[in-house]
């Protein structure tokens, strides 16, 4: 297992078990020491448990970013009820770091493959990260990504583009 999913498994089952949040560890990976947006998936039986991320860095480094978006993932995410320990071996992780986000001026920019993206009209936004399973067009992504934000199609917005690396 990835040094960044074991990380975030420690969080979620520490914080599980025992409410506690754990620290980063004491020696970072290269990745851990980046500063970067980071989004930590969860999945039980091939199904979506949770999913929390930030797009741009919000804490000092990779590793608190996992730490506070897996116990997010695993207890706020608004779709779930929080996890429970009866629940712990079942579970799957992946983690996204994310590129700083960059607008798009045209659609064939975009490539729901490679890119995910976030749509932006006034305060509000819908991000929707890259190659997931039934997303296959630039439209679908957008669709969704609007859904998510409750901005309607009709609607002038921007668009931006950002790539992630993931480990699972």
């Amino acid at each position: 297992m990835h040094p960044l999913v074991r990380l975030a498994r420690e969080a979620v089952e520490n914080y599980v078990l025992k409410g506690q949040t754990i620290s980063p560890p004491e020696e970072l990976t290269p990745e851990m020491k980046e500063q970067a947006g980071v989004f930590v998936s969860i999945k039980k039986k091939g199904q979506l448990r949770g999913c929390i991320g930030t797009y741009m860095p919000s804490t000092e480094n990779v590793a608190t970013e996992i730490i506070q978006n897996a116990i997010s993932a695993a207890t706020r995410d608004p779709r779930f009820l929080p996890v429970e320990p009866s629940e712990l071996d079942d579970l799957e992780y992946s983690v996204d770091i994310l590129t700083r986000p960059e607008r798009v001026t045209d659609l064939s920019e975009l490539d729901p493959k490679r890119y995910g993206i976030i749509v932006v009209s006034g305060e509000r936004r819908g991000l929707l990260l890259p190659d997931l399973e039934g997303v296959n067009t630039v439209d679908e992504q957008i669709g969704i990504a609007s859904m998510k934000a409750g901005i309607s199609m009709d609607e002038e917005k921007e668009i931006y583009r950002f790539e992630v690396k993931r480990y699972r």
